[in-house]
């Protein structure tokens, strides 16, 4: 049964989804930020993005409940494109991955994307949070932030103090992990940000600071097409990166409703979904945010906040557009090690630790799959990349383990009749396997082969029967086929090329000849 779409709740559930939406708002402001950072774009252009997206997909999408903002996975494909060509392109970039997803929807694609192996979605979560870590390696003076003097403290002349930096990042982690223990009432997160925050106003502590890396919010978003839609070559700079955003962005959308789901043990609308981000995108990059997916964790804390209704996601997103504008000039002074404290929390909740735990408890075909996945997104920094060859070897794996459930047995019924039958399925990767049970020296004058337990699925397995039949054939014997099930002997009578033969429907009926070729 799906969930009601209403968007006011009862009078009941009213306060309680306001509270949620409150919530999320005040949780989202730092993660905003941080995957801004990540991304390479001003932490305004996560701000906005993250207001266009939930508001969009409060009203739009197929999970009501379900929070969706800009998120990790998908910032991470944007550093490239932004680093080389700019954020007008990003923007543009966006968009386009909105119509496409758009378009996923429409034709209905987007809901297979649903069956990809555990295997690699679990490595594709994995990659992300090791690459967020990475992320804030720079913020830690470890890269390209070190010795260098930042903006907040050029008028000093002073330098970054990186102990300080540490340590705070070791508070902020301390307040995250053991303030829950003592109250949930509000965000962890929240407070280690509102704590390091204060300590470094009260020292004036060279560290830093959020506006240091870009423009915060002052006023509305306003709406602009990006100039460079105008240019032919912009298609060809941006496919890439839109392409991968759109896979990449509905792949965590439909993780998040999964776990939602699972949460209230009640279907999503996947398509709906699809379609309802692919908007959310193309309005994120129309209002100058960049694109964005499902978040998982906010989702949760939604939930958990008594977030039923869409009335708490679209609180959320109002929220937080009242709350960057009328506190832009304190976001501005948060120290970024506040923000590196939440991203390492992140990248540490992100990660599935029992995927190398619990490494020996399942197939090692699956654990293959996760850590090749794992790897290629750490080397080519494209999570895409990254599924698509882990969905391959995942497929390859299979094929391989359902190629062997193939059998061919044989037996005489008499001094010169030879009786095969064939238990399984016949397909591309079972060929091998099936032409090794028909490798017999003995040649009798009547061969029968049984295909009553046997399905053919593709051309491959249909060219191995018929490849078997002409070499009998070749040996001097006359060929019975029997028990063709009907989808197969259709794919036959297409394809075969085969004649001479005899096809029966079954063992005890009369047999017909199958006409010689033209």
């Amino acid at each position: 049964m799906l969930p009601s779409p209403s968007l006011i709740p009862n009078r009941e559930a009213l306060s309680k989804e306001l509270l949620a939406g409150v919530v999320v708002a005040l949780g989202i402001i730092p993660e905003a930020i941080a995957f801004s950072i990540v991304a390479g774009v001003d932490p305004q252009v996560g701000l906005f993005g993250s207001i266009c997206i939930l508001i969009v997909v409060a009203l739009l999408g197929g999970r009501p409940g379900m929070v969706s903002a800009c998120t990790a996975g998908v910032a991470l494909l944007m550093g490239g494109l932004m680093q080389s060509h700019g954020l007008a392109y990003l923007l543009a970039a966006s968009i386009l991955a909105g119509c496409f997803q758009i378009l996923w929807g429409q034709l209905r694609l987007a809901e297979q994307m649903r069956f990809v192996p555990r295997a690699v979605t679990v490595g594709f979560v994995n990659a992300i949070g090791v690459l967020i870590f990475m992320a804030q390696l720079p913020q830690l003076g470890i890269g390209s932030m070190g010795g260098e003097t930042i903006p907040s403290l050029a008028a000093t002349g002073q330098d970054i103090s990186w102990p300080w930096v540490w340590a705070l990042v070791a508070l902020g982690l301390l307040i995250i992990y053991q303030l829950p223990r003592l109250t949930k009432l509000v965000p962890s997160t929240l407070v280690a940000i509102l704590v390091i925050s204060g300590l470094a106003e009260w020292w004036q502590l060279p560290i830093p600071r959020v506006g240091d890396l870009g423009q915060l919010p002052s006023s509305l978003p306003t709406f602009q097409i990006p100039e460079v839609f105008g240019s032919w070559s912009t298609w060809g700079i941006i496919l890439p990166t839109a392409l991968a955003i759109s896979f990449v962005g509905l792949l965590q959308s439909f993780l998040t409703a999964n776990v939602v789901e699972d949460m209230l043990d009640q279907e999503a609308d996947y398509e709906a979904e699809a379609r309802a981000q692919g908007i959310a995108n193309i309005t994120a990059g129309l209002f100058g945010g960049m694109a964005g997916a499902g978040m998982i964790g906010q989702s949760v804390i939604n939930l958990e906040s008594g977030g039923r209704y869409r009335l708490s996601t679209l609180t959320a997103g109002v929220g937080l557009l009242i709350l960057v504008i009328s506190l832009s000039t304190w976001l501005a002074r948060i120290p970024m090690a506040a923000l590196v404290a939440v991203m390492v929390m992140v990248s540490i909740s992100t990660v599935n630790w029992d995927s190398f735990l619990k490494a020996r408890l399942v197939p090692k075909s699956d654990t293959a799959v996760m850590l090749l996945t794992l790897a290629l997104a750490l080397v080519t920094r494209n999570l895409a990349i990254a599924v698509v060859v882990g969905v391959a070897l995942a497929g390859i794996l299979f094929s391989r383990k359902v190629a062997k459930v193939i059998s061919v047995s044989a037996c005489l019924l008499g001094e010169d009749h030879l009786y095969y039958t064939v238990k399984g399925q016949l397909f591309f990767v079972s060929t091998v396997y099936f032409l090794a049970g028909f490798k017999q020296h003995v040649h009798p004058g009547r061969i029968t082969i049984d295909m009553a337990q046997a399905h053919v699925w593709d051309q491959s397995g249909m060219r191995a029967l018929d490849q078997v039949i002409r070499k009998l054939q070749q040996s001097g014997s006359k060929v019975e086929l029997l028990n063709l099930n009907k989808e197969s002997l259709n794919l036959f009578d297409r394809i075969s090329e085969s004649d001479n033969f005899v096809i029966g429907a079954r063992c005890d009926l009369p047999l017909s000849t199958k006409p010689a070729n033209p």
